[in-house]
């Protein structure tokens, strides 16, 4: 993301707070937030997230030439046939941490065949990006944990991974180059990111590449199961509303070559690279258990390991739990995904979880829905491979993929489908991850600078239960279901009125499934500032969807032990006496007047 450093009128700001201070109701005590990994504190949150945000004429700069594109012009005019060496790399990112159904490694493994060379695969850690997205100590932990284990499986294959950190940043490309120069590669694969500054860093090493005339790059496709560029409008422009998108994204799945099919898996190196002077080394190569300034305690790295193991089997298991299991309100919590217990579906597919997707997909009090997004960000498997799985339930005969409203399959491939939309607008309209509202014309709402109730926010001390539940569950477990995420967020964008970047920011440094394009675009979503958003008007009261989401209660009894045992509608809604019996804090505003202010706020951008 570009940065800008920028002055706030903090004195303004504040002054404008308190004029504001009559829809507070009684303030609560501040309160430990949760044990297992407590909040950040928000005085550098409210320095730091200006230094995010690009000027409006350097996003619109970007936006009329995306690097998504250029980085695809550029392949064609890279070195068609390099020097003999004595290796193809693959580059694994973040995003693709997986050996089977991975197109760039499978193509790398296929350039190795050819030519008679090993294949040598490359990680390359560079905290200092981590620092500059927000990336999250989870997320950091999870990526090397399945590095390890794709380390262990290569091991059975004789394909070494060579794992590194380097830092600056800016000089990341460089180093790859002096890499590769070091091992004479021939080829370099690598699949793409589609955030601003990877695509940047891709660019710069494809330029250097072709000047040093001796290394072929191809950066290929993976990530969406239907590639950017591919699903435009009539004009050739991207798609900014999801519907249109969807009915000219489905008929794709039906493409020839199949969009669908699943990469073949790298062939194994010949035994003697062990021997090998140079490639042999590399197998002895450690991976580290942390990256500094990304350390995890060790409860909370007990607590990941249970809730989110590492590998591609255990993303395997849990999408054939999803499509042939039911669900169990036992899973709700911070548990193991993977225990037993699970009870398969008689009448599958309708009494799956998938199979139920459609009408219990928004209820929190169960492991209703997949919980493949923190594998489905790392790349711990496919989105491919979800819709092929998808297949073998329905329409079984006709080989098609299910894509109706009507059944849980469809609504699911639909979701998956969702993913696809915000990487094809990352990639059609990068100022999206460059600290820009989509919709420009709400760049200047005037947004709260109250820390006091940010940090209640992200401590899941709002005096709401079900927004405390789900920022509970977020600092306890490191997700959160969807739609909590959008109760979550659009409290404190709409009732709150705090600006929704930082948000953003909590989720990535927080979620262990922290995902540039799918986060911002939720984030946008919520606060009616992105593509195909809730009108600014239409304002989620928390209570009606606490209901909705948690009609048993559950969720919030068990992320809020002060409610513990409160029953009926009050789980919901505590009236004050019961909450300052409990010791819960009662809600900072009241839902009726914040919502009046928030109307007023969008309707008039720059006034307060």
């Amino acid at each position: 993301m570009l940065r800008r450093v920028f002055t706030l009128a903090m004195s303004a700001l504040l002054k404008r707070e308190r004029a504001n201070s009559t829809l507070s109701s009684t303030n609560p005590p501040m309160m430990n937030p949760s044990p297992l990994r407590p909040a950040k504190k928000t005085k550098r949150d409210v320095q730091f997230l200006p230094n995010k945000i690009a000027t409006v004429e350097n996003a619109a700069r970007v936006d009329k030439d995306p690097p998504a594109f250029r980085l695809e012009e550029l392949m064609k005019q890279t070195i068609k046939n390099p020097p003999m060496g004595d290796a193809v790399v693959y580059w694994m990112r973040m995003e693709d941490l997986r050996i089977h159904d991975n197109r760039a490694f499978s193509q790398a493994s296929a350039q190795a065949i050819r030519d008679g060379i090993p294949l040598v695969a490359m990680f390359i850690l560079s905290p200092q990006d981590y620092v500059a997205h927000d990336r999250s100590a989870r997320r950091i932990d999870f990526t090397l944990r399945n590095l390890r284990a794709i380390r262990d499986k290569l091991a059975s294959l004789h394909i070494p991974l060579y794992v590194d950190s380097h830092t600056p940043r800016t000089t990341l490309p460089s180093h790859i180059l002096g890499l590769l120069s070091q091992w004479n590669v021939s080829h370099l694969f690598a699949n793409i990111e589609y955030e601003v500054d990877e695509l940047r860093r891709d660019i710069k090493v494809c330029e250097l590449a072709k000047k040093g005339g001796r290394v072929r790059c191809t950066f290929v496709h993976d990530r969406c199961v239907i590639p950017p560029g591919i699903v435009k409008t009539k004009e050739g422009r991207g798609y900014t509303v999801f519907s249109p998108f969807f009915r000219a994204w489905a008929p794709h799945l039906a493409d020839k070559p199949d969009p669908l099919a699943c990469a073949p898996t790298p062939e194994p190196n010949a035994k003697l690279i062990h021997d090998h002077k140079t490639f042999g080394e590399l197998f002895h190569r450690t991976i580290p258990d942390s990256v500094e300034g990304f350390e995890l305690t060790t409860e909370d790295a007990e607590q990941m390991k249970i809730c989110w193991k590492e590998g591609e089997d255990a993303a395997r298991e849990l999408l054939h739990r999803f499509l042939y299991t039911k669900s169990r309100p036992s899973q709700l919590g911070a548990v193991d995904p993977l225990s037993d217990g699970s009870k398969v579906a008689e009448k599958n597919p309708k009494d799956s979880r998938v199979g139920k997707y459609n009408t219990a997909r928004d209820r929190v009090d169960a492991d209703t829905t997949s919980r493949l997004s923190p594998y489905l960000s790392a790349g711990i498997i496919s989105a491919r491979e979800c819709i092929r799985e998808t297949m073998e339930l329905s329409n079984a005969k006709a080989k098609k993929v299910d894509v109706s409203r009507e059944t849980g399959i469809g609504r699911w491939v639909q979701e998956v489908a969702w993913r696809d939309f915000y990487n094809h607008v990352l990639a059609f309209f990068p100022r999206v991850s460059m600290g820009r509202p989509f919709q420009e014309k709400f760049a200047d709402v005037q947004w709260e600078t109250n820390e006091g109730h940010l940090q209640a926010w992200k401590d899941g001390k709002t005096g709401v239960p079900i927004v405390d539940a789900g920022m509970r569950q977020a600092n306890t477990m490191g997700w959160m279901h969807n739609r909590v995420r959008m109760v979550t967020a659009m409290y404190l964008v709409k009732d709150l009125m705090l600006d929704w970047r930082l948000g953003e920011k909590y989720f990535m440094e927080t979620l262990i499934d922290g995902d540039l394009a799918s986060n911002n675009g939720g984030w946008q979503w919520s606060a009616s500032t992105g593509v195909d958003p809730v009108p600014y008007f239409r304002i989620f009261n928390p209570y009606n969807q606490s209901h909705k989401a948690d009609p048993t209660g559950e969720y919030i009894r068990y992320f809020v032990p002060e409610l513990a045992k409160v029953r009926g509608d009050d789980v919901h809604n505590p009236p004050a006496k019961l909450a300052e019996k409990l010791g819960y804090p009662t809600p900072y505003v009241k839902h009726n007047e914040a919502r009046e202010r928030a109307i007023k706020r969008y309707k008039n951008p720059g006034q307060a």
